[in-house]
Parts: structure tokens; C-alpha cells; sequence
């Protein structure tokens, strides 16, 4: 079968391998979409943390299922998966918290992915998507990340939020937000990313980042009160730092994004709103599980962000392309 490895920052290759028997407690799909993320931008850049060279990309998946031990999927189910492999033992895992397990392993990350015609996959990890599209299930992943992010969070309807950086996770959030029945308002400083965050996932403000009078802006929109609700999906820096000027008395700050450096903030103006700062990881089954019957029921049409298609014989020619295609949304590998 053939793969594509990212060997370096900068170059990817296609191999010719063997493809992978299906051992005990795991299964064999055939994968016929991969969304590529964030991640795996960064990752070709060489910008992203707890990564190795050389690594298969691909943790946003949409298969078939081949064969395993995975209880209730027939040959031809569509399948996707978890990708957090956890050790089920840490204190984390303990709680219930998978999502950050202590010895957390990131297919497509910290071991091989999706980019792939054929992956072996933990049983366990395995998610019956039979009866939805193919590019519905690629994008479960991100939404459900977007998913434990609101629930994190404690969204309410009483809740006013913010969501700062509106590129795939953070259109995501909006919608997630508002199904959870929040008021939900957007800052991005790209007009393109704007107009989605407005138009498509359905904020009722956004913001140009920009703007030398944001804050007023934000305070306008709020009555004066600021976000119960602030997050972050941008990871970048700058604006994370930023954006604790947002934030309500007795809000709620959410970084969704990483960075590699460290974030500061004025502790007085922090303190005196008692503010609660946290981080969101990942995703749990309860999230992705959410997500597909969000999907089921018509709620989020996770398809609509698609903008670009690339075929994966393609995929090694033009993926320094598309880091760099300004109408880029989210792009789908298409392996049939």
C-alpha cells in the first residue's frame, strides 16, 4: 500500500509499504478521507510541539471498516476514530480525563496516522458513522475537540462568549457554543475568516481584531458586562496574552490553542474579576459522540467549511501549496 510521510519540515514523500496485519484488540480500515489540520500545517513548518521526524500525518479521519474485533461493525461500516490513544492507568485516566492522559499518544502525532490507504487502529477507538457522508465524518475530530471546549467551559444560555481566532476549531466553537444556547461573538483579523465565522457558523458579532477600539466594541456588544466566556483557538501568542482584557468579572478564559513560549497577564486585573483560567485538550468519546448526533440530527453541517479537495496522488505536490492559499477553510484528502 502507499503512504505519505512527512520525513522533515518542508517535505513530504510517498512510500511504498507493507500494509499492516490486524492484530488482536485492534482493527484494519480503509481510509477514504483525511482532514488536514492545523497540526499537520504546523508539523510540515516544523512548528509543532511533541512532534518527531519522520511521522504519517492524518488524525482527522473518515474509513471503512475491514476487519477487527470492534463490536457491531460489519465490513463496509463507515467508521471514524478517536485518535488519543491513553494508558488508562495515569491519575487523568482515572478520573475519566483520556483526553490528557499522562502518557498521551496522538495518532498522527506522536505515531503514524491517516495518510495512509490502509490504517491499523485500537478497536476501542473505533466510531460507527454508518449512514452519514464521508466528508461529515472527516471533520468529527475538530468538532468534537470544539465540543469539549464548550463543555469545559460550562457554556450556559446565561453566557456571553467570545471566541478569538476563527479558523477551523474556532468556526467549530461557534457553533458548538450556540447549540449549547450561548450569545456568541468572534475576533479574527483575517475578512475572509470574518465573513464565515458571520455567515456560516452563525456568529452574532464579529470583531476585526484590528480595530484600535476593540475593547469598547466588545463592551458595546456585551452592555457593559465583557464575555462571561472567553476562548482561544488561535495559539498564538500575542493574542492570547491580549485577550485577558475580555474577560467579565467572574469570567471564564479557555485556551483551546498552543503556543511553544509562555503567556503573561497583569494578576491584579485578573485577580480582581476572579477569573478562572483553563486549558482545553483533545476530546473525549462523550464529545465525539455529541458531535455525531449533533450531525445526525441536522444541528452542525460539518461539510460546509470544505473548501478545497485535493486528491491524496496529489497530496505531495500540493500541500506547500496549500499552506499557503488564503481562501483555505479546510482542505480534505480524498483517497478513492
Amino acid at each position: 500500500m502507499n503512504l505519505i510521510a512527512c520525513i522533515e519540515p518542508g517535505k513530504l514523500k510517498c512510500l511504498d509499504v507493507s500494509k499492516p496485519d490486524c492484530l488482536p484488540g485492534y482493527s484494519l480500515i480503509r481510509v477514504k478521507r483525511v482532514g488536514i489540520c492545523g497540526t499537520d500545517i504546523h508539523a510540515f513548518e516544523g512548528n509543532q510541539p511533541y512532534f518527531s521526524y519522520p511521522r504519517v500525518l492524518g488524525h482527522e479521519l473518515a474509513g471503512e471498516f475491514v476487519s477487527g474485533d470492534t463490536p457491531g461493525l460489519r465490513k463496509g461500516d463507515v467508521v471514524t476514530m478517536i485518535p488519543y490513544q491513553h494508558c488508562n492507568t495515569c491519575v487523568a485516566c482515572r478520573g475519566g480525563y483520556t483526553n490528557c492522559c499522562q502518557h498521551m499518544n496522538v495518532i498522527g502525532v506522536h505515531s503514524d496516522g491517516g495518510m495512509a490507504e490502509f490504517l491499523q487502529v485500537p478497536s476501542h477507538l473505533l466510531l460507527s458513522a454508518e449512514g452519514l457522508d464521508l466528508n461529515q465524518v472527516a471533520l468529527v475530530e475538530p468538532f468534537a475537540i470544539a465540543a469539549h471546549a464548550v463543555r469545559r467551559a460550562g457554556i450556559t444560555p446565561a453566557d456571553n462568549v467570545l471566541v478569538i481566532g476563527v479558523g477551523p476549531i474556532g468556526l467549530a466553537i461557534i457553533e458548538m457554543a450556540t447549540i449549547a444556547g450561548a450569545k456568541v461573538m468572534a475576533i479574527d483579523i483575517n475578512e475572509n475568516r470574518m465573513g464565515w465565522a458571520k455567515h456560516v457558523a452563525g456568529a452574532k458579532e464579529v470583531f476585526d481584531g484590528k480595530a484600535v477600539n476593540l475593547e469598547e466594541q466588545i463592551r458595546e456588544a456585551t452592555n457593559g458586562d465583557m464575555p462571561t466566556v472567553v476562548l482561544d483557538a488561535t495559539g498564538n501568542r500575542n493574542a492570547i496574552n491580549d485577550a485577558f482584557r475580555f474577560m467579565a468579572h467572574s469570567g471564564r478564559f479557555i485556551l483551546v490553542g498552543i503556543q511553544k513560549g509562555m503567556i503573561e497577564f497583569n494578576h491584579p486585573e485578573f485577580h480582581k474579576r476572579e477569573g478562572t483560567l483553563m486549558s482545553s485538550r483533545n476530546a473525549t468519546r462523550e464529545d465525539f459522540e455529541h458531535v455525531l448526533e449533533c450531525i445526525r440530527m441536522g444541528r452542525i453541517s460539518p461539510e460546509n467549511y470544505i473548501t478545497h479537495f485535493i486528491h491524496f496522488d496529489e497530496l505531495v505536490d500540493q500541500f506547500p501549496h496549500l499552506v499557503n492559499e488564503p481562501g483555505l477553510v479546510k482542505a480534505i484528502v480524498r483517497l478513492d
